[in-house]
């Protein structure tokens, strides 16, 4: 069997990615060698490589966990970005998302920015062979962008009827926007961009309102009068995605009673609230470490049935223009999510 070459680029410091190209070594027990078809480009991973944010495994490394690929049998599938141990007591309890021993590719070992990942085999989702071929790449954001919202609407039990409030309507929260509609739940997009807005409008936001035109102190009393006749003024889901302090003071702002707030997104910064308004609206707080990868299969459906857009959300760049392209993305020089292709 001739030697595979595994291409790339890698981290060798915050900053600074380096091409390389090495031989592919055996893969370890329980692992497997997947052949990258895709690999989005995601907040965590400019965080990683522009803001310092340490990874697991020192660099350096290779970045990239929205994945989808090819086994060497030849099935098409989606990485899990976080994958559990499926053994410790959080695993037994259901709770995999808690689980202190999972491993992320672009953190815990080398990711997706390259023509080959190595992961555990076990948590592989498949992808059905319908999907055409020059059409797998897109499938990518399912493996975070998708999932990881799916993850935050299960865990706060969202359900139709209930208010969902999402501040914060990029890669993430616009497809939590979308997930909730599709549950038959109310969704509120809100973000500093007016045409997130309307993008989230138009995939089935019943309000849509800029976060500038909102009043902090006021914004809950603000969203109900525009909610009023339409849906109640308490118990509330409100979804933070937006990684950003002021997204985050905004949405535990938005609490109301009996609301539940989950944290979606990601900032390195402290941001000051007053915690006493969970005890005092009878309120609930979640946390979000990636997805179930048992959720998986549930994304990819939604997505296949045409309840989740994804082809309209992402665009395709070569793997070779990574640096270039996570300049243009941390610039926020691109409206849709790059998904970096080794092959085409």
């Amino acid at each position: 069997m001739s030697e595979v070459i595994r291409t790339g680029w890698r981290m060798t410091v915050p900053g600074t990615l380096e091409w390389f190209e090495e031989p592919l070594p055996p893969a370890p027990p329980g692992a497997v060698h997947v052949e990258v078809l895709g690999c989005g480009v995601c907040h965590t991973d400019l965080g990683y490589f522009y803001d310092g944010v340490p990874t697991a495994h020192p660099a350096p490394i290779v970045l990239g966990h929205e994945i989808v690929g090819r086994t060497p049998d030849g099935r098409t599938v989606l990485v899990p970005a976080v994958s559990p141990c499926g053994e410790c007591r959080w695993c037994r309890r259901g709770r995999r998302t808690s689980c202190t021993a999972s491993k992320m590719p672009g953190n815990h070992h080398d990711g997706g920015f390259a023509s080959h990942v190595t992961v555990a085999e076990h948590w592989l989702c498949p992808v059905p062979d319908t999907v055409p071929g020059d059409q797998v790449w897109q499938l990518a954001a399912i493996a975070d962008a998708v999932t990881t919202p799916l993850q935050a609407v299960r865990r706060t039990g969202l359900v139709a009827g209930d208010v969902a409030v999402v501040v914060g309507v990029g890669g993430v929260g616009g497809f939590l926007v979308q997930i909730a509609a599709a549950l038959g739940a109310i969704p509120v997009a809100i973000d500093v961009d007016p045409a997130r807005v309307a993008a989230a409008t138009a995939h089935g936001a019943v309000l849509g309102v800029v976060a500038t035109e909102l009043d902090e102190r006021k914004a809950r009393k603000q969203l109900a009068a525009q909610l009023a006749g339409r849906a109640p003024g308490d118990g509330w889901h409100v979804f933070e995605c937006s990684g950003h302090p002021a997204g985050q003071k905004l949405a535990f702002s938005l609490l109301p009673r009996g609301g539940k707030l989950a944290i979606v997104g990601f900032t390195a910064e402290t941001v000051p609230l007053r915690l006493s308004n969970l005890m005092a609206l009878d309120a609930e707080a979640y946390g979000n470490w990636g997805a179930d990868p048992e959720l998986y299969p549930e994304a990819l459906d939604m997505v296949l049935r045409g309840q989740i857009d994804v082809a309209g959300a992402v665009e395709r760049h070569p793997l070779r223009d990574a640096p270039e392209v996570l300049r243009r993305v941390h610039a926020h020089e691109l409206t849709r999510r790059a998904v970096l292709v080794p092959h085409g």
